[in-house]
């Protein structure tokens, strides 16, 4: 009888033995497991690199026509120097001498004192290369003399010798009248504004809206995705936002109700993926034109539909750039110029993808270059392009 129990006990020792084994196994394998998969981590880290440092030097070989000068001399009709009234011009023109660039227009004049002096410096250093376009503070839309007032601050700005209006993309975004509600791009209170400038001849350049990939979810199918993360505050959130097709339905209203106005649509109006869309909006629209500034990119990647839209409107493009930076211009002459294959565009966060040149028609591209600028502003001298 004593056997019995005495067995067992052996037993259970050896059970619980073979348990507290299987235990030890199985935390030293989970541990072995866990510092495995952290190695793995650290090294997985150590060799994965953020797209925004990802730049592969392709292997393709393709001819390669590098450009520093336009073939032509050309008149940039969308930049911006903020520091107009006290900048020395001289080392911005020899940069200009060196592209090829006639003449620029500085969008950014704004109004007051600080026009004022932009105009008398490029009077007294620069008067044949450089012109101004006024700008225009819509948020005092409210004030009893708004209409009356800038009727006459255009009146005065033109016969100082200012070429244009600038309209920033802050009207019908962010813009606010004096009870915060956000001011249309075609409130009526504006109507005086646009007529005003088609009695004094001169373009309005409209940037409205933004590229509609900024409304879309900040998600892998963006194609601004990088824009979105390296500018998180260019993401406009539809709760907060008026849509995109909106905002362009707004401004291409002031395009119908002002006919005898020139609007200069910026950007290609945020239809450069679809330039169908655009050659309609072209064609339902005579009074207006359209600029290539910080678009380039959704040229460079469609050669062949783009260099067709080109040669199809070649009356209604006009070259701009938008922000300056000597280097970048090079990308742009390459793209317009050359027949170049899968190149890579200036600025990664506007184009992940390559360029592909367009190899435009001489008569094209000096349209583009100068030929349209010239028709739209008289004061530019002509004589700069007698002989491109």
């Amino acid at each position: 009888m004593l056997g019995i129990p005495l067995r067992l006990t052996f037993q259970s020792r050896i059970n619980l033995g073979f348990k507290s084994f299987l235990k030890s196994a199985f935390f030293l394998l989970l541990l072995g497991g866990l510092g495995y998969g952290i190695l793995r981590y650290i090294q997985y880290k150590a060799n994965v690199m953020d797209i925004e440092d990802y730049s592969p030097i392709s292997t393709l070989k393709v001819p390669e026509t590098q450009l520093y000068r336009a073939k032509y001399p050309f008149i940039d009709v969308h930049n911006h120097q903020f520091d107009m009234p006290i900048k020395d011009v001289s080392e911005l023109v020899a940069e200009m001498d060196s592209l090829n660039m006639a003449f620029m227009i500085n969008l950014s004049g704004f109004r007051g004192l600080y026009l004022e002096k932009s105009l008398q410096n490029i009077a007294e250093n620069a008067p044949t290369r450089f012109g101004l376009f006024l700008n225009i503070d819509f948020e005092k839309i409210d004030e009893p003399d708004f209409a009356a007032s800038n009727q006459k601050l255009i009146a005065d700005a033109v016969a100082a010798g200012v070429m244009g209006l600038k309209v920033y993309k802050s009207l019908g975004l962010t813009d606010t009248d004096q009870n915060g509600n956000r001011i249309a791009v075609n409130d009526p209170r504006l109507d005086p504004i646009w007529a005003a400038c088609g009695q004094h001849g001169i373009p309005v350049l409209i940037h409205s809206a933004e590229p509609e990939s900024f409304w879309k979810p900040k998600d892998r199918y963006n194609e601004r995705w990088l824009e979105l993360r390296q500018k998180p505050s260019r993401y406009r959130d539809p709760k907060d936002y008026p849509s995109f097709e909106s905002i362009l339905a707004e401004q291409h209203h002031i395009f119908q109700k002002h006919p005898n106005t020139t609007f200069i649509n910026a950007h290609l109006g945020w239809m450069g993926n679809d330039l169908d869309r655009l050659g309609r909006h072209l064609d339902q629209y005579p009074n207006v034109v359209t600029e290539i500034g910080a678009v380039l990119a959704e040229l460079g990647r469609q050669p062949i539909r783009a260099r067709q839209f080109m040669v199809d409107y070649q009356d209604r493009v006009l070259f701009g750039k938008d922000s300056y930076k000597m280097e970048e211009y090079y990308t742009y002459f390459r793209v317009l110029e050359t027949a170049d294959e899968y190149f890579p565009y200036y600025r990664k966060r506007h184009a992940h993808w390559r360029m592909y040149g367009l190899n435009l028609p001489d008569t094209v591209l000096q349209k583009l270059y100068f030929r349209n600028a010239l028709k739209l502003f008289p004061k530019i001298d002509p004589n700069a392009f007698e002989n491109p």
